[in-house]
């Protein structure tokens, strides 16, 4: 049996991640961001998990995700239920892990050709 990658030049994927940015199909992008299999929001929740609001990810449910993995730097955090409400409201499943986590879970689910939103966050800078 051959086993090959599947190669999607349309989609976006992860292509690299570190401490203070990902790299989207080789670009790299610095900063919180929301990412889709064909669009890149950047800007997003300037203020990091510790000023995240429920508005910030209410902006996540305007872009047609069934899922969104809520990445959270470092380490997983989970913001409180009262920011998660948009999310919930609109019916949309969300996972909240690491950041590493999250980009590789995006990876796989977009690669399954699911409506899949990573909504990456950064630790701030020291």
């Amino acid at each position: 049996m051959k086993l090959h990658q599947d190669k999607i030049d349309s989609i976006n994927t992860v292509t690299g991640y570190g401490a203070d940015h990902v790299l989207i199909n080789k670009i790299r992008h610095d900063g919180n961001l929301l990412l889709t299999a064909d669009r890149i929001v950047t800007g997003w929740a300037p203020g990091g998990l510790a000023n995240l609001r429920a508005d910030d990810l209410a902006q996540a449910c305007t872009l047609g995700a069934e899922i969104v993995l809520i990445g959270t730097g470092s380490r997983q955090r989970f913001p409180s239920p009262a920011l998660l409400r948009p999310l919930m409201e609109a019916r949309i499943g969300f996972e909240v892990m690491d950041l590493a986590a999250a980009c590789r879970t995006y990876n796989v689910l977009v690669g399954e050709g699911r409506a899949v939103l990573a909504a990456l966050l950064f630790d701030p800078a020291d």
